[in-house]
């Protein structure tokens, strides 16, 4: 009779069934394979798998899902470079669900430069060559690495004779010392990695760059060779902007403030100066090698997918080609090529003439040498620096199975930071350069301008970008800093002492992915701070 009664009660109150237990998902990459498995849990019917691609595009947020029934674990061979959300969520007969945690899947994701990936946690993390070089590459590599770090001296001389008559630096190493990053002077004092762009208001009529200042060109010289003067020097003065985070934690940023003193004439009523910091130059072969097509799907100038986002590639005159290309390098990607680039280097910041630029910097000026115009760089020179620096290798993550990094790299989405700070492209190929072609590589840019806000606005154009515009730089690599260099001084100027402060200067179109993360729980920054350190 108890039984029986316990029936009828069922059938006329029936109990409602317990919710189904979330899984606990372990996820497994090995090469290109990932798998995920988990424990059989109560009050379940089945499981669904649900994925899309990381990172999460305005224009494109379709998710897949498979129904694995009562399948408890999965295995799929995915594309080199791939990189996908995924969650596992069990399910029963009342529709309900419970959902694991969302975790991204990523093959090879360790190997930022694809193939020229090289795993060197030491100070010589940038300098190495591309692991993947054959014989004779590598030979042209490592002469073109001796010859990157030369120093000129006055002529005339028997060797590496041209420098000046006024210059930055005597050699390419002294601005990008282990091929790496420079840093900013200090409040009154002085840098030898750091020089100001300078110009008129204004563009040039045939090529659209920017006017010379008369008497000083498009760069402040602040070195001399002996009997000559140089173009000036620059003062550095800093002001404190107080800030704090939501949680009320408060910070400090710095702005730079540089004036141009003792000039040795007198400059024009009105000019424009832009501050850089010399770069980190390994990866640029691959960024050269990312194919112009990429870039223009890239760009959405107009902001056509709503998203806050409107890139737009710089298009620069080419001395090589004599035609308006797209511009990849320099702080406003108004450089097209590495080749281009070296050879304003040599020409400007060393005063060393070369093949493309036979004439020194100072033609016109009282400072000029007077010596021959002809070029001052041994022919060959130029192009195996070139190459040196097409293949240097990327330096590999770290990390990457850390739970506050893999969580910080959810957030480095979440926030907004991957929708300029691309993780993956396919590189094309670059002509006499095999070890860049055809790369899956994860540099975290689009290699297009963006604006950045008046914060860190120059006020200076260049070729079409404008005073407030910037190129998103590289991200790779940038976790190796402080080992490297001994300091973590980020952004065109070295204003921002940290991965934080770069990321507090952000303004423009990136104002809401900067207050999303001012906003964040600190354990939230912290973690998206550890991700850019794994890079």
């Amino acid at each position: 009779m108890y039984y029986f009664i316990l029936l009828l009660i069922c059938l006329v109150f029936p109990v409602q069934a317990a919710p189904p237990a979330a899984p606990v998902v372990t996820y497994t990459v090995e090469g290109q394979q990932a798998s995920a498995q988990w424990t059989l849990s109560g009050n379940v019917d089945g499981y669904k798998l649900y994925w899309t691609p990381y990172p999460i595009n305005a224009s494109d947020n379709a998710i897949s899902v498979v129904d694995l029934g009562l399948k408890t674990n999965v295995s799929t061979t995915l594309a080199n470079g791939t990189m996908i959300y995924v969650a596992v969520a069990a399910y029963n007969q009342d529709g309900e669900s419970a959902f694991s945690n969302i975790e991204v899947i990523a093959v090879n994701n360790e190997f930022s430069g694809g193939d020229t990936t090289l795993f060197d946690q030491s100070s010589t993390a940038f300098a190495n060559p591309a692991p993947n070089l054959d014989d004779e590459g590598l030979a042209r590599h490592l002469i073109g690495d001796n010859e990157f770090e030369q120093a000129f001296v006055t002529a005339p001389a028997v060797v590496n004779s041209g420098l000046g008559p006024v210059f930055n630096n005597n050699s390419c190493v002294a601005c990008h010392p282990k091929d790496g990053r420079g840093i900013p002077p200090e409040e009154g004092g002085v840098s030898n990695t750091f020089f100001l762009r300078l110009s008129v208001p204004g563009s040039d009529p045939k090529t659209g760059g920017p006017l010379p200042v008369p008497g000083f060109g498009t760069q402040l010289l602040d070195s001399a060779i002996f009997g000559v003067q140089p173009e000036a020097r620059v003062e550095t003065a800093y002001i404190t902007i107080e800030g704090q985070y939501g949680d009320g934690e408060p910070y400090q940023l710095r702005q730079p403030v540089f004036t141009i003193a003792d000039p040795y004439t007198e400059l024009p009523g009105e000019y424009l100066i832009s501050p850089r910091v010399a770069p980190p130059v390994f990866g640029r072969g691959l960024l050269e090698a990312i194919p112009e097509q990429t870039l223009l799907e890239w760009a959405d100038e107009n902001d056509e997918d709503n998203d806050g986002i409107s890139g737009r590639v710089n298009y620069v005159w080419d001395m090589v080609s004599e035609t308006t290309v797209i511009g990849r390098f320099g702080y406003k990607a108004s450089v097209p090529s590495v080749l281009v680039q070296n050879a304003g280097a040599y020409r400007d910041d060393i005063g060393v003439t070369n093949e493309l630029l036979p004439q020194e910097s100072t033609v016109g000026q009282s400072q000029n040498d007077g010596l021959s115009d002809d070029p001052e760089l041994k022919p060959g020179v130029l192009d195996d620096v070139v190459f040196y620096i097409q293949t240097l290798a990327v330096p590999g993550r770290r990390n990457i199975h850390d739970p506050d990094v893999k969580r910080g790299q959810i957030l480095f989405d979440q926030v907004g930071c991957a929708a300029c700070h691309k993780p993956t492209v396919i590189t094309g190929e670059l002509e006499g350069v095999p070890a860049v072609s055809n790369q899956v590589i994860h540099p975290y840019t689009d290699l297009l301008l963006h604006d950045m806000g008046p914060g860190l606005a120059d006020g200076r154009p260049d070729f079409l970008a404008s005073g407030q515009e910037w190129k998103t730089p590289p991200l790779w690599g940038i976790g190796y800093t402080k080992v490297v260099h001994n300091h973590t001084f980020f952004l065109h100027d070295g204003r921002a002492r940290n991965l934080a402060e770069a990321i507090l200067w952000h303004g423009g179109e990136a104002e809401k992915a900067k207050e999303s993360f001012r906003v964040s729980p600190a354990s939230d920054r912290a973690a998206l701070i550890k991700f850019l350190e794994s890079l």
